[in-house]
């Protein structure tokens, strides 16, 4: 047997049907559409999920549920995958590197899962009071950075009316 001589099955194939040839073909006139009516339009059919008019399924059942979109750059991390890695001084990079949390993760948490028995310092990374109590009872330490101090967002706001008139020293005061 050689790939230029196999050939499928008898009956495998059919041809396929040339519409609107003539009436000989059972395909000529109307081409299979029928009479008339949206379905036998060029380009007028309905879009998928269109039950007539009548309120389409997907949009009669409620919304369920909620995705988060912090979903990818969020990442807990357990005390247990502490005791595993190699590193002493954990932070983000360190995580990343051992495979804890994935590549994209901009914020990690330190959550009470599992047992710590050895020394580590986590910098950076934020941890529960769970975590953190067992943390420094194995005899390591959070270092977090200072807390940023937010802005109101938006404009300013001035205030309206008449500025207050600075109260008039002696000496700038004309004598009489």
């Amino acid at each position: 047997m050689k790939l230029n001589s196999i050939k499928p099955a008898a009956g495998a194939k059919h041809a396929r049907h040339r519409v609107g040839r003539g009436i000989g073909s059972g395909w000529g006139k109307t081409a299979g559409l029928g009479h008339k009516g949206q379905r036998a339009r060029a380009g007028g059919y309905h879009k998928v999920g269109f039950e007539g008019g009548q309120m389409p399924l997907h949009r009669r059942l409620p919304k369920r549920g909620f995705v988060s979109m912090m979903r990818d750059t969020y990442a807990e991390v357990r005390l247990s995958s502490l005791e595993r890695m190699k590193a002493e001084d954990v932070d983000l990079a360190a995580l990343k590197a051992e495979g804890v949390v994935p590549g994209r993760t901009l914020v990690a948490k330190v959550i009470l899962s599992g047992k710590l028995t050895r020394k580590l310092v986590l910098k950076g990374v934020k941890a529960s009071k769970g975590a953190q109590a067992a943390i420094e009872a194995a005899g390591g330490k959070i270092e977090l950075p200072p807390a940023k101090t937010e802005e109101p967002r938006g404009k300013a706001k001035v205030a309206r009316g008449k500025p207050e008139a600075a109260p008039k020293s002696e000496e700038a005061a004309p004598k009489a």
